[in-house]
């Protein structure tokens, strides 16, 4: 179902050396993204097929394998001939490669055509300043991709994943699961799945206990597809139909099993594929597609622009070879062949500076998504609360204190295998070493039935006596009541009547307003029997009491929610817990609750309803899965930019949907492949701080967008206008090619510039419709200026014959370039300049150096090579009313600007 994002992906990965999701966010298939048999080489189908009919017996002996596990030299010489279990994908694609993609952008290419042109027109000079600048530009991305990526692979270290495995640990022969990185696995390892697992490798499965296995990103089966340790059809031919095998890329839904390993890296399924995809081209996401509209603009603006003045100066001064390679100057202005770079920079800065405040960024774009969001969706446990789970109670169905329903629900939390569970960790600490030991030894574990997010409910079979078994079965107090017909009332056994009902759930609903979370244990006892239990068993039974958790809200969480809503920020709880205690929470650190959803609710209500509905609802509890993932999808719907934060596996759906995954250092392995931010801290206030330098990261990188837009707009309008009426040139095409040289390196600081703090209080998002509004605003300002500054050269200092054009062009190349450079200061704040913002001291150095330098050139050997000559003194006080004028000019309009429309 997901297969063709999975491929894009995976070139993805090759292109940009930055580690890439297997799970992707759309959910419904097409008719290309299905996997199929042929998609493989047929000697991988064989081998599948015959793994999935062959014995465990046949297993062992074809991969060298024991059920007590590999040894450490068998591993080594398994990966000796395997490998590392790792796709093809993953390898980092030589260095030319990645120079050659950090070169292809639009505006390099462009530039070098410009150039290829320059150079058969003989303009040496041009033909070598633009070559340097795609020099510099493309080595500056090579390099800071280069250092991003070391960066980012430091990072993803930290949070890598790991497989349960059976491995022989000590010289004596003895065995135990461990916890080892998945590109340690090898063929013949035997594995341990539970839910929220990803399948690490090609597995067959030995064991397995309800095991249900999502396949989407392989088959595009909507719902999960049961996996058996003995075939039940073995006429399939299809590997991906046989229900004795998984493979890599997919995740287990619910169930527990082990499973040996058959094949990996390269040689499992998905790796098959992924070696066939790799010339498709990914598809670009939401912040690629906003840099390429953006892109896209200014080049039309810089191919609409440059035929114009090539035909005016064509008409007006007669040659036409001049006036050709002036336009293809102008054009080579109007580039802005530093935008990559910029970006780049300013993402990588982000990201390093993020990984500080304990954010991992997976991906550099999704920072823009990150100070984008304005609408975060996150669970209750473990982001408004400690995650501390502490057992506070245990009770009859009455309310009075019962240590028979702490014993039943021991063993229950003892015996079972399937998801950890914080709760299940609390009640084994909730009874003394001594009475755990012995009731270990008195009961023994016969069967188990796994919990899984629509039962909501888990049961153990237990034997205390050869002839009588006794089922447990704890989980969500209605799930419980659902398959109970009776209830322990004192020392008798009762049937579950309306009224008895109604004292249970005066009961629970009194321990839920105390902030409890309530769990219920029932009991059935059953005939000694050597068949598996299954489902059908968990009914008719008895209701034993309840057990009851506390898990205290955080200390940070109050002031970090009042963080959030100051940034913008709307939080929205959605929990599958109950609606009185998350009501609870949620009222303690400050949340206002308003009307409260359920997602029994929201089953039957049509789209256009639960996106209003969302909107203006807080908190959503007993949610499903799906239920999260729907209202994820509606809010975006809507227009707005959402975030999910979440880690465990009934988060999935909704971190693939929302615009940002978040998920945190300890959550499951799905949710940690489905996000795209990694939190080492589960806390609300490390994600707001993420949040502010996503904003700053995005901050920086418009700057440089607007200060090209609208410097390049006001450049073509002075051209546009001197060429109508001047009898020669005002700049010639070497003057426009160095005065954009220098002004490109006055920009390579602005990724490390400081954002003034109002920048950074609202999302920010990409809006070319502004974009265009404030080239049309402050381009003209800089025009005015240049066209008082033609003034003055042509009636102050004469220059208004072509024997002193050089005087002239001298005088508005200084002008230009350091009203250039000024707009820097002026267009990075709102506020004043240099007195209440002042830029970060990099960008401070860069653009005096630079100013210097364009002061200096008139007056240096060079200038005469460079066809410019040394300005009088009188000059310079016209120069600095010139600057001063249009400083205060660009402030006036700028606070008119802000006030009508705003300053993102």
């Amino acid at each position: 179902m997901l297969l063709k994002n999975l491929t894009r992906q995976l070139f993805a990965q090759l292109s940009r050396h930055l580690p890439r999701r297997l799970i992707q966010r759309d959910l419904m298939p097409d008719d290309n993204t299905v996997a199929h048999a042929q998609d493989v080489p047929a000697s991988l189908s064989e081998a599948c097929l015959k793994y999935a009919r062959a014995s465990e017996e046949q297993l062992y002996r074809d991969f060298q394998s024991h059920p007590e596990g590999l040894n450490a030299r068998e591993v080594e010489r398994a990966l000796e001939q395997h490998g590392l279990n790792q796709i093809p994908a993953q390898k980092a694609s030589p260095w030319w490669v990645h120079l050659w993609l950090c070169y292809r952008n639009p505006f390099n290419i462009l530039l070098t055509i410009l150039g290829i042109v320059s150079y058969s027109t003989e303009d040496l000079f041009a033909a070598g300043v633009i070559a340097l600048m795609v020099v510099i530009a493309t080595l500056l991305n090579f390099v800071q991709e280069a250092r991003s990526t070391k960066a980012a692979d430091t990072l993803k270290a930290m949070v890598s994943n790991t497989a349960t495995v059976l491995r022989v640990v000590h010289e004596s022969g003895e065995n135990e699961f461990i916890e080892i990185p998945l590109d340690q696995l090898v063929p013949g390892d035997i594995v341990k799945l539970a839910a929220g697992d990803m399948i690490p490798a090609d597995l067959r499965v030995i064991q397995a206990r309800d095991l249900f296995v999502g396949q989407a990103s392989l088959t595009g089966e909507s719902l999960p597809v049961e996996k058996v340790a003995v075939s039940r059809d073995l006429s399939h031919n299809n590997p991906l139909e046989c229900d004795t095998l998984c493979f890599m890329g997919t995740n287990v839904v619910s169930g527990t099993a082990l499973a040996m390993i058959i094949s990996t890296g390269g040689n499992t399924w998905f790796g098959q594929l992924a070696g066939r995809v790799t010339q498709q081209e990914s598809e670009p996401n939401a912040f690629q597609k906003g840099i390429s509209r953006v892109s896209w603009v200014l080049i039309r603006f810089m191919l609409v622009m440059t035929p114009v003045v090539l035909l005016i100066n064509g008409f007006t001064k007669g040659d036409w070879w001049e006036a050709a390679l002036f336009s293809l100057s102008v054009a080579v202005g109007l580039t802005p062949e530093m935008l990559p770079m910029i970006v780049t920079s300013t993402l990588a800065r982000g990201a390093v500076k993020l990984s500080k405040q304990k954010v991992i960024v997976k991906h550099l774009d999704a920072i823009q998504n990150f100070g984008a969001m304005d609408i975060l969706c996150t669970d209750k446990t473990g982001t408004l609360t400690q995650d501390r789970i502490v057992l506070e109670t245990h009770t009859d169905i009455l309310g009075a204190v019962s240590n028979h329903v702490l014993h039943t629900a021991w063993l229950n939390s003892h015996y079972q295998t399937g998801l950890k569970n914080l709760l299940d960790v609390a009640v084994l600490e909730g009874v003394d070493e001594d009475h755990a030991r012995n009731a270990a030894t008195r009961w023994q574990k016969v069967d188990e039935i796994p919990f899984d997010f629509e039962r909501r409910r888990m049961s153990v079979v237990v034997s205390e006596q050869p002839e009588v078994h006794q089922l447990i079965c704890k989980g969500a107090l209605q799930e419980i009541l659902n398959v109970c017909s009776q209830v322990r009332y004192g020392d008798e056994i009762v049937p579950l009547s309306e009224s008895l009902l109604a004292r249970i759930r005066r009961v629970t609903d009194d321990l839920n307003r105390q902030g409890l979370r309530v769990v219920a244990v029932a009991t059935k006892f059953l005939p000694a029997r050597g068949e598996d239990y299954g489902r059908v068993d968990e009914s008719d039974l008895i209701l034993e009491g309840y057990i009851a958790f506390l898990d205290p809200p955080k200390e940070t969480t109050a002031p970090a929610l009042k963080a959030l809503k100051e940034s913008g920020i709307t939080v929205k709880i959605l929990t599958g817990d109950s609606e009185l205690v998350a009501a609870k929470v949620c009222r303690e650190v400050g949340l206002e609750v308003g009307e409260l959803v359920t997602g029994s609710e929201i089953e039957n209500i049509p789209d256009e309803q639960l996106a209003a509905l969302a909107l203006r609802t807080t908190l959503f509890a007993r949610l499903t899965p799906m239920h999260k993932e729907r209202i994820v999808r509606l809010l975006r719907g809507e227009g707005h930019v959402v975030g999910f934060m979440g880690d465990g596996i009934n988060d999935a759906p909704a971190l693939r949907a929302a615009d940002i995954g978040i998920s945190v250092d300890g959550a499951v392995d799905i949710a940690r492949e489905a996000a795209d931010i990694i939190l080492l801290e589960k806390s609300l206030m490390v994600l707001e701080q993420g949040v502010i330098e996503g904003r700053r990261t995005f901050a920086n990188m418009l700057k440089y967008i607007k200060m090209t837009a609208s410097s390049n707009f006001g450049n073509v309008f002075s051209v546009l206008v001197a060429s109508a009426f001047l009898p020669f040139l005002p700049m010639l095409p070497l003057h426009l090619l160095i005065q954009n040289l220098l002004y490109d390196v006055s920009q390579v600081a602005i990724p490390f510039d400081n954002v003034d703090d109002e920048q950074i209080k609202k999302p920010q998002r990409w809006n070319p419709a502004d974009l265009g509004r404030f080239m049309v605003f402050f381009g003209p300002i800089s025009s005015i200026f240049d066209i008082l500054t033609f003034c003055v050269m042509w009636w102050v200092f004469k220059a208004n014959v072509p024997e002193a054009q050089t005087l002239f062009q001298s005088g508005w190349f200084v002008v230009g370039l350091l009203s250039q450079t000024l707009i820097v200061h002026m267009i990075r704040t709102r506020r004043i300049p240099f007195i209440q913002s002042r830029a970060a001291w990099p960008l401070m150095i860069m653009t005096l150096v630079v100013m210097v330098v364009g002061i200096g050139l008139p007056f240096s050997p060079l200038a005469s090579y460079l066809q410019l000559q040394a300005l009088p003194l009188s000059y310079f006080p016209w120069l600095i009313a010139i600057l001063a004028g249009y400083m205060t000019l660009t402030q006036c309009v700028k606070g008119f600007y802000s006030r009508r429309y705003g300053w993102q």
